[in-house]
């Protein structure tokens, strides 16, 4: 059914805009006065535009995006409405009003459409999968079947906003390292290309030996002044082939190999890949989804090749009669500790507790590690930029203490 954008005056006389769902424009104009409301415009979302302006208006609205945390925040207000007694189709009504951003405005008033036809929400969800995981749509699913929609949605919405808190404080830790790293550079590349040259130059007029850190920096400061385009050009082409070659399946497999294995960063990637398994696993687990159907939407969500792998490895030994803690320790990439766990969770009935508890563990790991690779990063990228700028001072300061000597 299509969906209309209007510009309409409620009793009061106040200017007010939204959306409405309906066969054509004149039913869209019953269905407003029938609650009151008179249009004023209405327009269906979508139209294709017919001048630049509409045009213009369909790429702003393209840029806008909707982001995990408006998903998280909707999800929230469906759940407390359902608690509260409200039907599905009055909740998703309600919920349609709520938002702001235009196009999960539009996409939650089809979901609505869809339910009000007789669909499942799960259904509904499905026809929007660039929007909604697979996670998301198989927890409401199992949430529809057990009856406690209201609790899964909470639920997923508690899912949501910890893995983007988990994501974002990440972020946030390396955001400052980063832009000091740029900053650094950039000021380091400015010293040496353009300040340098110009004190340089007055040793090479005085046609004299100059000691090797200074030849060192003179060969540094050409080269960058000269060919600082092909330094960059070479670092765009390496990042188009290096992020070429990750869509290959070979190379996402040695890419995510190395993302488990490097130093240092290599201890958070998997700590982050065990908290997002027991987690999501956990989640789907309580919400009554089979073990077997849990593993395989896991597997996707994990963003690893090697975890999938285990994880495929892990659903075919338990296909054949094998437990979950006995499938995963056979890889390396589950600890014991980790193992351990899962398997006193399955001999208790209470896996689903255990996998939160792991989750919960690995979440504060990855928090205290991120802290103390900020804390660390800090006072190394000034290290590094003191050596740096002493070089270039200790360089240019010998001739002009060889100079000193050669006076007296």
């Amino acid at each position: 059914m299509p969906v209309y954008e209007y510009t309409a005056l409620d009793r009061s006389g106040k200017s007010v805009n939204g959306i409405v769902d309906a066969d054509s424009a004149v039913a869209a104009r019953q269905k407003l006065r029938g609650s009151e409301i008179f249009p004023v415009e209405i327009k269906e979302t979508s139209s294709k535009p017919k001048d630049l302006h509409s045009r213009q208006i369909s790429v702003s609205a393209l840029l806008k995006r909707i982001k995990p945390g408006e998903i998280s925040v909707a999800t929230r207000q469906l759940s407390t409405l359902l608690g509260a007694g409200v039907p599905l189709v009055a909740s998703l009504d309600a919920l349609v009003l709520q938002i702001v951003n235009p196009p999960l405005k539009k996409t939650m008033a089809e979901i609505k459409e869809s339910v009000n036809e007789g669909n499942s929400l799960a259904y509904a969800l499905s026809q929007h999968s660039r929007i909604f995981s697979n996670i998301y749509i198989n927890m409401v699913r199992a949430g529809e079947a057990s009856g406690s929609l209201d609790v899964v949605l909470d639920r997923l919405a508690d899912l949501g906003e910890r893995q983007q808190a988990l994501s974002g404080r990440f972020k946030a830790a390396l955001a400052y390292p980063v832009f000091m790293f740029f900053i650094g550079t950039l000021v380091l590349f400015f010293l040496v290309t353009f300040v340098v040259p110009n004190i340089t130059q007055i040793f090479k007029e005085m046609h004299q030996t100059l000691p090797i850190p200074t030849v060192v920096l003179i060969s540094v400061s050409n080269f960058l002044k000269s060919f600082w385009w092909l330094i960059l050009l070479a670092a765009g082409c390496g990042i188009v082939i290096i992020r070429h070659l990750i869509k290959t399946p070979k190379g996402q497999y040695v890419w995510d190999k190395i993302s488990l294995r490097i130093p240092l960063f290599g201890a958070i990637s998997r700590k982050m890949v065990l908290a997002r398994f027991g987690r999501t696993l956990g989640s789907l687990l309580h919400s009554g989804v089979p073990l077997i159907s849990a593993l395989q939407i896991v597997r996707n969500i994990v963003n690893n090749i090697i975890i999938a792998q285990v994880i495929d490895n892990a659903v075919e030994e338990i296909e054949a009669g094998k437990s979950l803690s006995g499938s995963l320790s056979q890889s390396e990439w589950f600890p014991p500790i980790v193992v351990q766990m899962i398997s006193v969770g399955e001999q208790s009935g209470e896996l689903e507790i255990m996998l939160g508890k792991i989750a919960d563990t690995y979440e504060r790991d990855v928090e205290s590690q991120i802290m103390a690779m900020t804390a660390m990063l800090e006072p190394v990228m000034i290290l590094v930029m003191g050596l740096v700028v002493g070089f270039i001072v200790i360089s240019i300061l010998l001739p002009i203490f060889e100079m000193n000597q050669m006076i007296r």
